[in-house]
């Protein structure tokens, strides 16, 4: 190939990869995906070899899509917490108002949490509840609901998040 083509190569993924990011919001998928090619462009345009371009790229995708996958895995976990937390110190029947706020504005998020059912086990007390999560800040905003459960720890451990099937939408498998 060509340094011509190869700049044309290179400069139409760099189009490619900046269109990605500008559509695909802040999806991992976009992320890992544009970091990727603009890495495996660069590599490519330095090396003037197309395979060890694509060989970087390809690993830069693959740990940055790790990476956010690592980072939004934390950020469900402290919303997590914070509603199991919440129900445990709730009475059947009765519902709260949850909100985290993130450093980084992403996965932020509120809603309401209502215990269903409290039941004691010969290995934890535990407490089913739904809690909803809003589309914004509005009055009027939609609210989804989801199930979950929540299981005393120990004394002095806390309740931590035990079960949320009805929950994959909302976290995906990152329970």
């Amino acid at each position: 190939m060509s340094a011509a083509a190869s700049v044309r190569l290179a400069l139409a993924a760099a189009v490619c990869a900046g269109a990605s990011v500008l559509t695909g919001g802040c999806s991992s998928a976009s992320v890992g995906a544009a970091s990727g090619a603009a890495a495996g462009v660069a590599t490519g345009i330095v090396t003037v070899n197309p395979a060890v371009g694509i060989g970087v790229g390809i690993a830069v995708q693959a740990a940055t899509d790790e990476v956010v996958k690592n980072y939004m895995r934390d950020m469900h976990t402290d919303q997590q917490n914070l509603i199991a937390a919440l129900a445990g110190t709730l009475a059947i029947g009765e519902t709260r108002s949850w909100s985290v706020k993130h450093a980084m504005p992403v996965e932020n998020g509120h809603g309401h949490v209502r215990v269903t059912r409290a039941f004691t086990s010969a290995l934890a007390s535990c407490k089913d509840f739904v809690f909803s999560v809003q589309d914004g800040d509005d009055p009027g905003a939609h609210e989804a609901w989801y199930t979950g459960s929540a299981c005393q720890q120990g004394q002095d451990k806390g309740w931590k998040w035990a079960l949320a099937e009805p929950a994959v939408d909302r976290w995906g498998n990152l329970q």
